[in-house]
């Protein structure tokens, strides 16, 4: 899609947001459990038109960000509302933190939400077969990660293919080696001591882990990895370089990728600035989303 292609359908879909922003109200159901007798942590919010069309919607499930040690379901801006005015449903969850979890389980997590979804989000007026998977900082990694690595759906009997697209928004670990390499190496150029609460802490020390936890281990042709939308923010290099790397590696593998990065931002803004009326990442968050609906 050019850029021509971009603002045309942005302005179809402003245009069609704009007749029904006095029609239309969301209802929101809050902490629903995704675990039966689960962590106080396991539950997730769903954001619905009030009045559903007849068809069910597709869903958007998103990921919130936070370091994987912080942050909550309730982090989601402005996408719940001009998603339903589209006819979505929305989906915010929580997951288990470290140090409480390790990374597996806070990844299994996602993973047994997305299957709770799956499962459950038709009586909520959603299309369990079209499902697309976001999340910003800390929640775009388990967004990319689930998207690329099949096993974790695999594990909860949730199908590939009902994944439609991904959008992570401003990650700096797609790549988990060379962003351990990156902080490390500074430190040691600048003779100061070695982080002891960074990337390699919080994915385990052991290589291997770092490896398989890094989205673009898992691209490869063939797979049925969905299109992706990348947003970062140009003014950080890290998240720069881990998006252009990671775009690069999906369209060597044949994945349909679009890479956005938002000059005039920063890492907080650019989530919280989706569905916000003149914003160019919204522009290119709708007609993606347009594009593959």
């Amino acid at each position: 899609m050019n850029d021509t292609q971009a603002r045309l359908i942005y302005t179809l879909v402003v245009l069609h947001l704009f007749l029904l922003h006095f029609a239309c109200a969301q209802k929101l159901t809050s902490n629903i459990p995704y675990v039966e007798s689960g962590h106080e942590r396991q539950i997730l919010d769903i954001y619905q038109p009030e009045n559903m069309p007849p068809v069910p919607g597709p869903v958007m499930f998103w990921i919130h960000g936070g370091g994987w040690q912080a942050g909550d379901k309730s982090s989601v801006g402005l996408k719940p509302k001009i998603l339903t005015n589209m006819g979505f449903v929305f989906v915010s969850t929580n997951y288990r933190l470290l140090p409480d979890v390790e990374m597996e389980e806070l990844t299994r997590d996602i993973a047994r939400s997305i299957s709770w979804v799956y499962k459950n989000i038709s009586k909520y007026g959603g299309d369990p077969k079209r499902i697309i998977i976001g999340g910003h900082s800390a929640g775009a990694q388990l967004a990319a990660l689930i998207c690329t690595d099949s096993t974790y759906l695999e594990e909860e009997k949730v199908p590939f293919e009902v994944l439609k697209g991904c959008i992570p928004v401003d990650g700096d670990t797609y790549d988990i080696p060379k962003i351990i390499m990156t902080a490390e190496l500074t430190q040691l150029i600048y003779q100061e001591p070695l982080p002891t609460s960074g990337h390699r802490q919080k994915f385990g020390n052991d290589p291997k882990k770092h490896i398989n936890f890094s989205a673009i281990t898992h691209v490869a042709k063939d797979r049925g990895i969905p299109p992706f939308l990348i947003l970062y923010f140009t003014g950080n290099p890290n998240t720069t370089a881990q998006a252009r790397i990671f775009s690069k590696s999906l369209q060597e593998a044949g994945v349909p990728v679009k890479i956005l990065g938002a000059s005039n931002s920063n890492h907080t803004q650019l989530n919280n600035d989706l569905g916000k009326e003149g914003d160019p990442a919204t522009r290119e968050f709708l007609a993606f989303l347009s594009g593959l609906l």
